[in-house]
């Protein structure tokens, strides 16, 4: 199926030519940390700024809280701990910056949620990994194990049998270096972190490289670079739970979502790929138009590929599944919509898939930045990367490599791009997926 998508006229864009949103104060509690000393990396360019404050320490290493400011009065608040962006303020239809992402106010309660489990409370939420920069593997791989080149590599499992997203103290949990940059309708954050040899059981050193860039086309352009020393398997991907309608507002059901996507990786009951592709029409997993995300999260009496005892639905407690992007190259991936402040989502990737999770796991015990508990469903990730347990197809049709070799370079770019529409786009006369965006 095509994936051709048109942009409506009530669409306001924060691009070259478009709309300019002058004088947007800066909204309330977006820093804890404003009697801190701050630190300016100005760019000469308007409003365009990034600026830093010491916010804590990790492992005995100090940690600065990144904002960068466009000209819009967009800003994104980073840390170098973890790579976490720990808050994303973009305008409303209103031209009222709005965080939609979930997040902690400070840095302790990252540090504890991603290291200290359980924590804040036995049987809770568990890692979340708001916000951060997820390697050396993205994602589960089965059985803690995977062979390269002949050799059986062993990992830590901390997701059940499997490991997820690298293993314990992985990248989400170091303290990387820091770079600000500006140039010309943007300003930029260089992160740099090497992972060493046989950390949680994989081979090589890799140098990582991790740019986040904001433009004054109201874009979060995350672009990633890694070497190694040894022949390895990579995926990088970066785990934001987005909510539209502000951070703390509630259930992401109501919030529209379209998937470039005609199949999908259907899982088994630990969420390990099955190995088939399946397509998505006839299934909960069909977002190729644009509906809302609660719509068929409940669908258990529609198809099910999963192959087990249980729907794929109940085992995941949602939605959680990669999605085959449509083409190849840099395109468009995902567009997501909230009715009630306006404010559109889209996403842009290179890689092959993306995993949509619907915050399954969240369960009321996590505090968020503005003072209220998350609850399921309270955000979704749109994780670009490579498939889940790649490691164990390398070679196998369908399966774009995931081995890193001495010599080569990893690249890869994803972009959130942000603006906004009006209301009239999902109650169009046509139906909710008529007027479908670019």
């Amino acid at each position: 199926m095509s994936f051709t998508l048109t942009r409506r006229r009530t669409f306001v864009f924060a691009a070259a030519g478009g709309l300019a949103l002058a004088a947007v104060a800066s909204p309330v509690g977006a820093s804890a940390t404003h009697a801190l000393p701050v630190h300016h990396f100005g760019s000469g360019h308007g409003h365009l700024s990034i600026t830093s404050v010491p916010w804590g320490t990790a492992d005995g290493q100090p940690v600065d809280l990144f904002t960068l400011t466009n000209d819009n009065g967009m800003m994104v608040k980073i840390s170098n701990y973890g790579g976490v962006v720990q808050s994303i303020w973009v305008p409303d239809r209103s031209r009222h910056l709005v965080n939609v992402a979930l997040g902690f106010a400070n840095l302790d309660d990252y540090v504890n949620d991603f290291e200290h489990q359980p924590w804040p409370l036995s049987g809770g939420s568990g890692d979340t990994y708001f916000g951060a920069i997820i390697g050396r593997y993205a994602n589960r791989i089965a059985n803690a194990s995977f062979t390269l080149n002949g050799t059986t590599y062993t990992l830590p499992a901390n997701n059940g049998p499997n490991t997820l997203h690298g293993g314990p103290d992985s990248y989400n949990t170091q303290v990387w270096s820091a770079a600000p940059t500006t140039g010309p309708g943007y300003v930029a954050l260089r992160l740099s972190y090497t992972d060493p040899d046989g950390k949680n059981g994989f081979p090589g050193t890799v140098h990582n490289t991790v740019t986040y860039t904001l433009t004054d086309a109201n874009a979060l352009m995350i672009t990633y670079e890694a070497t190694t020393t040894a022949p390895t398997v990579v995926n990088f991907t970066n785990h934001t739970y987005f909510n539209l309608a502000g951070e703390g507002n509630g259930s992401v059901f109501d919030q529209y979502l379209q998937i470039n996507a005609d199949s999908y990786l259907p899982t088994d009951n630990v969420l390990i790929p099955t190995g088939a592709f399946v397509p998505v029409a006839g299934t909960p997993f069909d977002f190729r138009t644009l509906h809302r995300i609660g719509d068929m999260i409940r669908r258990t009496d529609l198809p099910d590929s999963g192959g087990q005892a249980y729907q794929e639905l109940q085992m995941a407690h949602g939605y959680d599944f990669n999605w085959v992007i449509n083409g190849t190259g840099y395109r468009l991936a995902a567009t997501a919509f909230a009715p009630s402040t306006g404010i559109a989502l889209w996403t842009f990737t290179d890689q092959p898939g993306v995993q949509f999770y619907s915050g399954n796991f969240l369960v009321g015990d996590l505090i968020g930045t503005s003072g209220r508990a998350y609850r399921q469903t309270d955000g979704f990730t749109l994780e670009t990367q490579h498939y889940p347990d790649s490691p164990h197809h390398i070679g196998q049709p369908g399966w774009p490599s995931v081995v890193l070799n001495p010599g080569e370079t990893f690249r890869s770019t994803t972009t959130y791009q942000f603006g906004v529409e009006s209301p009239a786009f999902v109650h169009h006369p046509q139906g909710p997926a008529h007027p479908q965006f670019p």
